[in-house]
């Protein structure tokens, strides 16, 4: 999934909107400790630098080198490009290693994942007890605006949907959680979170355009002027004020936060709850 992110690296680290500090507080204090963190599939950074107010240190990784390069800087993250296919054992050594870290986010990425692989790891380099892992997404779901937006424009780009991504537009409700629950959400039942974004009429479109199903669309030659005219008119006559002046628009995201299971004899599962 790397090359989706290439190209739109510089959009995506300008128009992708910034997390509510107000959840990395919640976060912290959900962990024991505030020493180490990692952000999995971190983009451009935009959950590292808030996890960097609460934790001591923040490596955060992700396959795209473009990413990478346009992460927004802070001098308590640690930002690493990641070959795509490193073992259980080197991605553990890579973030810290056995038991070294107080909290593992995935901010809209972890439907991307190997996600049994990547369970593994986390239940041996979270710290035990007292970590947590935190996973949380968002998709066409934007109020004001969510009958254009997720009703109209997400079918016609539908087709050049990305299988994995579906796991997004389903709200993280088939995404296998196997974690002890801390109060946000529950495999199978993510906690609505909302997420208030000042944003103007250009912004959205440029959101938009950094989402994968657009570079894909691309890719494949479709002429998204014509995909996207009917629901982007829409948006535009909807839009209340100059199009240049910001508004408070709501991402409906949906949240996810456990503690790796207490007894070492549950598996973990790697099918998809029943949806």
């Amino acid at each position: 999934m790397a090359g989706l992110y290439e190209k739109p690296s510089e959009t995506y680290a300008k128009k992708r909107p910034q997390y509510p500090k107000e959840w990395f507080s919640m976060l912290a204090g959900l962990t024991a400790g505030h020493q180490r963190a990692w952000d999995a599939g971190c983009g451009t950074g935009q959950a590292a630098i808030g996890m960097a107010e609460h934790y001591e240190s923040v490596v955060a990784t992700d396959v795209s080198e473009g990413q990478i390069q346009h992460a927004i800087a802070h001098p308590k993250v640690r930002y690493l490009q990641t070959p795509e296919h490193l073992s259980e054992d080197e991605v553990v050594s890579l973030v810290g290693g056995e038991g070294s870290l107080d909290l593992v986010v995935v901010a809209t990425s972890i439907h991307w994942f190997d996600v049994p692989l990547f369970y593994a790891v986390v239940k041996r380099a979270l710290r035990k007890p007292g970590g947590v892992l935190a996973v949380w997404g968002y998709n066409y779901e934007i109020h004001p605006f969510e009958d254009a937006l997720h009703g109209q424009l997400y079918p016609a780009l539908r087709p050049y949907q990305d299988p994995r991504a579906v796991l997004a537009m389903e709200r993280y409700r088939c995404l296998p959680f196997p974690f002890e629950p801390v109060g946000v959400g529950a495999e199978g039942a993510p906690a609505d979170v909302d997420m208030e974004v000042e944003m103007t009429l250009e912004d959205l479109v440029g959101f938009l355009n950094t989402g994968s199903v657009v570079t894909t669309a691309r890719a494949k030659g479709a002429d998204l002027e014509a995909v996207c005219r009917d629901a982007l008119k829409r948006v535009e006559d909807e839009w209340a004020g100059a199009p240049t002046v910001p508004r408070k628009l709501v991402f409906k995201a949906f949240m996810l936060a456990g503690r790796p299971p207490s007894s070492e004899k549950r598996s973990y599962r790697t099918e998809a709850p029943s949806c």
